[in-house]
């Protein structure tokens, strides 16, 4: 499971012309799925993810984290973000996950981000999207399971 997580002072997605979700500020959450990914990444990405304390407290610290500060997520699926560049032009896709699993893996992984968080929003699986966000920082984080998982 890849992630490129922003910090945001609000974030929007649309399809089609319509707004499908919006949040104020928090996190807007690429989120790329692989055939290897199960239930038990999902959590420890969602746990990882809703506990990283990277809003300022009083002292202009990186120390409150997005429950400390009633902050909202936004994930939007990426399946881009298993891009393989290496050979040629044209990115090969082949490591990002079957659609029927990546989309499985993509609401459970928003379920478990809502056992900690009041608001998750969300784009459409598959669509055509257009995200819209004001990034607060600017922040922004690369996470992959693989690293989580080795540590």
């Amino acid at each position: 499971m890849r992630v490129v997580l922003q910090r945001v002072k609000h974030a929007s997605v649309h399809v089609d012309g319509q707004e499908t979700g919006s949040i104020g500020q928090g996190f807007l959450i690429l989120l790329g799925v692989s055939d290897t990914d199960d239930e038990s990444i999902a959590d420890k990405m969602a746990d990882k993810i809703c506990k990283l304390r990277i809003f300022e407290d009083e002292n202009g610290k990186t120390n409150r984290s997005l429950q400390d500060v009633g902050g909202e997520i936004l994930v939007v699926s990426q399946f881009t973000l298993y891009a393989d560049c290496r050979k040629g032009n044209r990115p090969s896709f082949t490591d990002a996950g079957a659609p029927d699993h990546a989309d499985r893996l993509y609401e459970y992984f928003m379920e478990r981000c809502r056992m900690h968080v009041e608001k998750v929003a969300h784009g459409e699986f598959g669509a055509d999207m257009k995200v819209d966000l004001l990034n607060d920082g600017p922040f922004t984080l690369m996470l992959d399971s693989k690293d989580l998982l080795t540590k």
